[in-house]
């Protein structure tokens, strides 16, 4: 609480900021905003911190790009709980922010929080690298007498560190040498991660919804989605389905070969099927028998090895079991495709709702 106050009165304090109070019913949640604001433990803690000492670091926000109220760039967690706590007004400080400059603010502000979900960072990275990327085909096009400062104000980078000279004209061979230092690299640096790891979450932007989910419910490893992300849509839909009938997760080993399969052009319903239906080497259960114990059903010349005895059950068993297999395998596809046949209507469903909104 005395850190909030600290950062409060800086705040206040800092040349040119004014803070203003506004209606919580003018401020709008960022376009596109990755980060998830849910009623939880930790949210039900700052609705009471606010209902005692109020909102005590102002929210940060910039005019609507749509011409009316407040769009959110830091705070969206403040708002819902000062909504919960029952206020009507919160302190802001609006900024005056380019598309990019809010992007950037927006993710860098929510990326200095302890949990962050999988799907949050996913959508955060690709949304910060997006704006870095712009910025620098800005900077890469700026020739004219205007461009040091007017680079400075927009990426809040010197024109030192572009290739750019104080004369506005452009460095040829510094800004080669600049190259190098790709976008990704530097969000990489930024955050902690490598450029690989970046590029992993990214690609988590490809999954549908509700695969993405079993990622950030640790149900479904990360480096398996990734390779679940090169299918396409409808091949996830259905592998989805099959995965809720099944109660059965694809590992990385199963998640390489859907990918090729997808990429061959080969993948369908029975395909996916079979691979989920395979039998993992933690699943497969180990029996122990004493040999003293099976010896008497063998004669007494027999040579005891795994290999032998299992050729003798399979041999007596393995009859029944093929009979048997392909008329359940039958039976479950049926009833797969019923299901699948609701869950799409479900999912077209969700679709529909997620346009109104």
């Amino acid at each position: 609480m005395v850190k909030n106050r600290e950062m409060y009165s800086l705040v206040n304090n800092e040349p040119g900021v004014n803070v203003e109070q506004v209606k919580i019913n003018e401020l709008y949640s960022f376009e596109g905003h990755p980060f998830k604001v849910k009623r939880d433990q930790e949210l039900f803690e700052l609705r009471r911190s606010i209902e005692t000492e109020g909102v005590l670091v102002p929210l940060l926000v910039r005019n609507s790009p749509y011409g009316r109220g407040y769009e959110i760039i830091s705070g969206h967690r403040r708002k819902e709980a000062a909504l919960w706590a029952g206020l009507k007004e919160v302190p802001v400080i609006i900024r005056k922010l380019d598309n990019e400059q809010a992007v950037i603010a927006m993710v860098d502000s929510n990326l200095q929080r302890e949990k962050i979900l999988p799907s949050e960072k996913a959508f955060a990275y690709k949304m910060r690298l997006e704006a870095m990327k712009h910025q620098e085909k800005l900077k890469n096009s700026m020739m004219d007498p205007v461009g040091p400062k007017w680079i400075d104000e927009l990426t809040d980078t010197p024109a030192s560190e572009t290739g750019i000279e104080k004369n506005g004209k452009v460095n040829i061979k510094k800004a080669n040498s600049l190259k190098g230092n790709r976008s990704n690299e530097q969000l990489a640096r930024m955050v902690g991660e490598s450029v690989t790891q970046i590029k992993r979450y990214i690609r988590l932007t490809k999954l549908i919804p509700k695969i993405l989910d079993m990622v950030d419910k640790e149900m479904l490893a990360l480096r398996s989605a990734v390779e679940l992300s090169f299918l396409t849509e409808d091949e996830q839909y259905q592998l989805y389905v099959i995965m809720e009938w099944e109660q059965a997760i694809p590992n990385l080993s199963q998640a390489n070969r859907l990918k090729r399969m997808s990429q061959q052009q080969c993948l369908d319903i029975d395909k996916i099927y079979e691979i989920l239906q395979e039998e993992k080497p933690n699943q497969r259960e180990q029996i122990k028998l004493p040999m003293e114990r099976i010896g008497k059903y063998f004669q007494r010349t027999y040579t005891f090895s795994a290999d032998r005895i299992n050729r003798v059950f399979i041999k007596r068993m393995g009859r029944k079991e093929s009979e048997s297999s392909e008329k359940e395998k039958s039976r479950k596809i049926y009833y797969l495709l019923m299901k699948m046949n609701q869950s799409i209507k479900n999912i077209e469903t969700e679709k529909e709702e997620q346009k109104q909104c």
